[in-house]
């Protein structure tokens, strides 16, 4: 574990970046130490059980209530403008947002994919890339609608939140919960990658069931931010995300200002390459829910609102079986990206930064070279994938691509054509 974080998926976290800054046996004293003030942010109902309560104490400078008025905000490239016309079920795919030449920083690099439901609801998600080139310099930015999962996929991302600091490079993911306040800044200089806004129940770790007490996400892997504040003043800008839009706000201090703090709302990372993989030792593909990381779950058991799969490195050793992921269609519908080396159900065209879309019973599978590669493989020896890390946003509805997706210059509109090569093998007299 590094000395920086703290682990566990969540815990009761304490942190102080000075010694005596939380008050001891209570929450919130008449006077708290440092002459700060004590706040609390909370993810959850104050009555939820208190298994799936989320809240955190904060003291800090200055207490969120202070800045200017807030004004729109005009970003027209990151929105929750679903639509609400016909959605096609065309299978969709994209080469990689471009990187921008102009400077741009992380929230300006924001690019709407897909997406359903909203915030009023309370479920549903929104899916966006980025592409950005420079920090977040003197703005910070506050989503009031969803928590966001964040997968970075070229660049590191040194995200400054209201708890702490999280460095982040591809491989690894980020949650950053409800209403907590943080800038990006760009160790690398340009950063490239995606972003799941989840308008629903907060995302946990799935239930192992028959698979044990271990496997899958180790909850100590997961880790939190030690604290760490900002004490400085100047012309800054508050941005926020509320019911949709996005807002501005001036404020004259840096909002990043909680000097000891303690909880379990709180901002996390997690090393994707530190996932337990499971998988089958006998025949069949197993489904890909066997390679669930984190999960929003729904009102319905056993329906997530979201899902948050990946398929990383692994052994596949199945015998009489085809090893890929088979032809499918499925209920739920599934975006997917890839962040590092190859996807083993495609040959070509599906390339790191890139992504797709096979909404509800849209027909998917491995592509023509794919297939007859896979059909006539020798599974004498097993199959060792070691270069991938790929992943899946699934949900229980229709994700509805917005128009600057269908139309950008960066989707494959001959998508389709990797399975026209499938070539007939029916023969009645052949077994």
């Amino acid at each position: 574990m590094s000395l920086t974080y703290q682990s566990g998926f969540g815990n009761e976290f304490a942190s102080e970046a000075l010694a005596g800054a939380l008050p001891v046996g209570r929450n919130s004293p008449q006077k708290a130490p440092y002459g700060l003030y004590a706040e609390q942010i909370s993810g959850t109902a104050f009555t939820a059980p208190r298994g799936a309560n989320r809240r955190s104490w904060l003291y800090r400078i200055r207490p969120a209530a202070l800045h200017g008025g807030f004004a729109p905000l005009a970003l027209p490239r990151f929105h929750n403008d679903f639509g609400a016309g016909p959605v096609t079920p065309e299978q969709l795919r994209w080469d990689p947002l471009p990187l921008p030449e102009a400077p741009t920083d992380w929230l300006e690099g924001l690019f709407t994919m897909a997406g359903n439901g909203g915030p009023e609801q309370g479920s549903g998600v929104g899916i966006h890339l980025y592409a950005a080139n420079r920090d977040m310099a003197g703005r910070y930015f506050y989503d009031a609608d969803g928590e966001l999962l964040i997968v970075p996929q070229q660049g590191r991302l040194r995200i400054a939140t209201e708890m702490g600091v999280l460095e982040l490079e591809p491989q690894e993911i980020a949650v950053i919960p409800r209403g907590i306040r943080f800038s990006v800044a760009l160790p690398d200089g340009a950063a490239r990658g995606y972003v799941c806004e989840n308008f629903g129940a907060l995302l946990k770790l799935p239930d192992l069931g028959p698979i044990g007490s271990n496997g899958l996400a180790n909850p100590r892997d997961f880790l939190a931010p030690l604290a760490a504040y900002e004490d400085r003043e100047g012309d800054f800008q508050l941005v926020s995300k509320f019911q949709g839009h996005l807002w501005s706000a001036p404020i004259g201090h840096s909002p990043l200002d909680v000097v000891g703090w303690h909880g379990n709302y709180t901002p996390y990372k997690y090393d994707l390459r530190r996932f337990n993989t499971i998988g089958s030792i006998s025949y069949d593909h197993p489904d890909p829910s066997i390679f669930l990381v984190l999960h929003s779950p729904s009102d319905t058991p056993g329906t997530s609102n979201m899902d948050f799969v990946i398929f990383p490195p692994r052994i596949l050793a199945m015998q009489d079986t085809f090893r890929p992921p088979w032809f499918h269609r499925n209920i739920a519908s599934e975006f997917m990206g890839l962040v590092h080396g190859e996807y083993d159900a495609k040959a070509e065209g599906f390339v790191p930064g890139g992504a797709s879309l096979h909404n509800s019973f849209t027909g998917h599978g491995p592509d023509a070279g794919t297939f007859e590669k896979a059909s006539n493989a020798d599974l004498s020896r097993p199959t060792v994938i070691r270069e991938t890390m790929a992943f899946m946003f699934e949900t229980r509805h229709v994700l509805r691509p917005v128009r600057q997706a269908i139309d950008a210059a960066h989707r494959q509109t001959g998508y389709r054509d990797c399975w026209q090569g499938l070539a007939r093998h029916f023969s009645p007299e052949k077994r």
